[in-house]
């Protein structure tokens, strides 16, 4: 019997977004540098202290590529697991960082029980899933009750003047930047118009409260470049 169309289309997305990251993971996080100006280094850490990780809490960092994310997270004595699609991705983690317990796992079928975190966060990462609502609830199922969501994502500039220049700049800068600095050049155009496709901050505050967490609310990070969003189990 054939594969049903519908979840074929599904595997094969999951597979080329897997098979893009893998191409770009040695030098994902140096481009990442490059193309934000900086700026992500400060994004990150806006999302530890939004988690407030402690000794003892069990935290999933979903879409954690190379773990670089991940590591402030142990640092602080929570136990993490960073999680990725990206099987390159993960093998870079690794021999960077061997401390830490990297998971391979798809956002739409997370390898977890239920009710297990006490937070769950991923940053620059929901964008790449097929489903963002599915993966919401999926997330959501993975929480224990009272626990946290934290969601890192790039948004919409809240200044209309500043909205056209960073039109300008994912469209033109972006692309040039990573044509001298990235190994796969073309990741970075899709990057650039997968966040000009993105719902803006309501939007996806809509998006995370339909999929079943509640206390929704969200903070703008770099003028709207960037918004923190948090939720309940």
């Amino acid at each position: 019997m054939s594969e049903h169309p519908a979840r074929a289309t599904l595997a094969k997305r999951r597979a080329d977004v897997a098979s893009m990251f893998d191409r770009v993971a040695a030098r994902y996080d140096f481009v990442n540098d490059v193309i934000s100006l900086g700026q992500d280094r400060a994004w990150r850490r806006e999302v530890v202290a939004a988690v407030d990780p402690r000794p003892g809490m069990r935290i999933l960092d979903l879409a954690a590529g190379t773990g670089t994310s991940s590591q402030p997270f142990a640092d602080a004595g929570a136990r993490v697991f960073p999680t990725d699609l990206s099987l390159g991705m993960l093998a870079v983690g690794k021999e960077r960082l061997p401390g830490l317990d990297f998971v391979a796992g798809d956002a739409l079928q997370l390898p977890y029980a239920d009710d297990v975190f006490d937070a769950v966060t991923i940053s620059f990462g929901l964008r790449n899933v097929e489903h963002t609502v599915a993966a919401l609830a999926e997330l959501r199922r993975v929480t224990r009750p009272g626990g946290q969501l934290v969601i890192c994502e790039f948004s919409t500039p809240t200044v209309a003047w500043f909205r056209i220049v960073y039109r300008n700049y994912l469209l033109a800068a972006l692309p040039t930047m990573a044509d001298l600095f990235a190994s796969n050049p073309v990741a970075y155009r899709y990057l650039a118009e997968s966040i000009l496709d993105w719902p803006d901050q309501p939007g996806l505050a809509d998006l995370i409260a339909e999929a079943g967490w509640s206390d929704v609310e969200w903070r703008n990070l770099s003028s709207g470049i960037v918004a923190l969003h948090r939720a309940r189990a």
